[in-house]
């Protein structure tokens, strides 16, 4: 514990938050992309023709692998579990020796006939454990940085959950090639996430035929529709693994930039925390369609200075003090419960040497995102046709937002949607949960956009009970209750 508070307090001094961490990764990729002569690429096309040619991807033996997988007990867990969970690696490229790391929950009721979900955090570049122990997994980490507590709210109450740390060099993922972390992007990442769910299926060949859906959030909004057209077109080719994927669910999604930085702007300046002046320069200098002025980086920086010192992942949440002032919402233990600090008890508990070895983790200095991938060569400037292609095939696609947002927000979400152009089925209307609204909905053809009230840019992690109940509706395919 004096390691824990030693390390916050040291954060503190030094004015850092992982939340800024993770905000700048995915800031400074998109300002990057916007910069004349930009060093990241767009490589990403969409194809509608398949041709019938067997193009073999990375394999090796998985049998008995998933027993030696196998978690005994977590270091802290609460006692009365009783579902099974798994973690360790997948090869997907032996020449290199690159592997990703997985953790699997599998739902503690009738696991065997339940779907197979797969979570992934963005970044880019930041992990899934993330999502697995602060979100929407089975425990929270308690303050005291050791020990667990059961989520009441754990998606695995309704489904079987794979978290993936991607791509190399995130988390727990390596390659004994340093080089291919200069070669990071959206393709090598949907890549190598397809060569890990093909042989991860060899190992769990009980999952071959299970329903198999992708989540995620943020950044998460390329890597899921990217690897979602991947097992899509892959799965038309002769003698291809067969996935049986049916829908993706994307949360404060990034994707298209155009409409990200125009909903950003406009929703800071909606939620009182730039001045009119800054949102009148930025309408006028800045065309976010094109390569960025010097007026606009003026206008935009000026927006950022103004905001001051909040978190950007929920604009009404406090901060990370030092641990004696230390603001927070509910009672420690429960998972309504909101540490500010949760961040870097995260770190603390998954850096302890015990955990790694229960996880069956090499020994890691394991970071939130990863400070090894410095750059990241290639990223598509818009998903929608991505997105197009999916409904075209017959996908069932969810967009979710926290509403107070303020890195990625629902502001963003809607223009994107719209940009989209398609009929509308359902028109907009509030969804219920225990005779509250839950948020706000809008059901379009073969996409649905859904907001979460109350929720910031990690849904899971401030609204656990809205969120669960959204992804049970997702599962189902049915809209939430309209009373």
């Amino acid at each position: 514990m004096i390691k824990l508070i030693a390390t916050l307090c040291l954060l503190a001094l030094l004015g850092l938050t992982n939340a800024d961490i993770q905000a700048n990764k995915l800031f400074n990729l998109l300002k990057s992309k916007r910069a004349r002569n930009s060093p990241v690429t767009n490589t990403w096309t969409v194809s509608e023709e398949v041709t019938d040619e067997y193009s073999p991807v990375h394999t090796a033996p998985q049998d008995g692998l998933a027993d030696l997988d196998k978690i005994s007990v977590l270091p802290g867990q609460p006692e009365g579990v009783n579902f099974s969970q798994y973690s360790g690696y997948v090869t997907v490229d032996p020449n290199a020796g690159r592997a990703l790391f997985y953790y699997l929950v599998e739902s503690p009721t009738d696991s065997s006939t339940k779907p197979l979900v797969l979570w992934l955090n963005g970044g880019p570049g930041c992990s899934s454990m993330i999502g697995a122990m602060s979100e929407l997994g089975p425990f929270r980490i308690n303050s005291d940085g050791k020990t667990l507590f059961m989520n009441d709210y754990a998606w695995s109450n309704v489904a079987n959950m794979l978290f993936l740390e991607s791509p190399a060099g995130v988390g727990f993922s390596y390659s004994n090639t340093t080089s291919d972390y200069d070669k990071s992007g959206d393709k090598n990442t949907a890549d190598d996430a397809y060569i890990f769910l093909v042989n991860w299926l060899a190992r769990f060949p009980q999952y071959k035929t299970r329903e198999f859906y992708i989540t995620g959030e943020s950044y998460a909004g390329h890597y899921v529709p990217q690897l979602a057209y991947t097992i899509v077109r892959n799965n038309k080719k002769t003698n291809q693994t067969i996935i049986n994927i049916k829908g993706i669910a994307i949360g404060n999604a990034v994707m298209d930039d155009e409409t990200h930085f125009k909903g950003k702007f406009d929703h800071w300046w909606s939620h009182a925390i730039i001045s009119d002046t800054t949102h009148d320069a930025i309408i006028k200098n800045c065309d976010f369609a094109n390569v960025s002025s010097a007026m606009c980086e003026n206008s935009t920086d000026k927006a950022w200075n103004e905001i001051g010192d909040i978190d950007v992942y929920n604009v009404y949440a406090p901060i990370c003090l030092t641990p004696r002032e230390r603001n927070t919402s509910a009672i420690p233990g429960s998972v309504n419960f909101f540490d500010p600090c949760w961040q870097y008890i995260l770190e603390f508990y998954l850096n302890d040497s015990s955990v790694q070895k229960a996880l069956h983790a090499k020994p890691t200095s394991w970071d939130l995102c990863s400070d090894v991938i410095m750059g990241w060569n290639d990223s598509a400037v818009t998903i929608l046709p991505l997105i197009k292609y999916l409904i075209a095939n017959g996908q069932r696609i969810w967009v979710f937002s926290g509403d107070v947002d303020v890195q990625v927000p629902t502001t963003s979400s809607r223009y994107s949607i719209n940009a989209l152009k398609l009929p509308i089925e359902t028109a907009w209307r509030p969804w219920y949960l225990n005779k509250e609204v839950g948020g706000y909905l809008e059901a379009y053809k073969g996409l649905l956009l859904i907001t979460v009230r109350g929720a910031g840019h990690t849904v899971p992690s401030y609204q656990p009970q809205r969120a669960l109940a959204l992804f049970t509706s997702f599962l189902g395919g049915t809209l939430p209750p309209s009373s």
